[in-house]
């Protein structure tokens, strides 16, 4: 279970950092209640994981797979640049993300 809520806390995250691009200062009420249910949702079922994980791996996880997703979106959906050097820095992160997970901690 631990496993899936992390994948929960990972999904909740992204959703709220993209609607962070819709908020206009929070002047948008519907992308702004996205953000901050996304958000709180996030750090709920990433509160449940550690129940089952290590913090380091859990948390090196959320942020890893995070931060790739929403490298991905934009540069997918939202039209941002691609570029080696974007799309390499990817393969880092994942690849850090993975080893840390091979190093160990439940």
């Amino acid at each position: 279970m631990a496993w899936l809520y992390l994948a929960l806390a990972i999904v909740t995250e992204v959703v709220g950092t993209v609607a962070f691009r819709y908020i206009d200062g929070f002047t948008r009420p519907l992308p702004s209640a996205v953000v901050v249910a996304g958000y709180g949702l996030s750090f709920y079922f990433f509160s449940l994981s550690l129940r089952g994980l290590s913090l380091g791996v859990t948390y090196a996880v959320w942020a890893g797979a995070g931060t790739a997703a929403i490298a991905l979106i934009g540069m997918v959906a939202l039209n941002e640049p691609v570029s080696a050097l974007k799309l390499a820095s990817l393969v880092l992160i994942v690849g850090g993300v993975v080893g840390l997970n091979a190093a160990g901690g439940h």
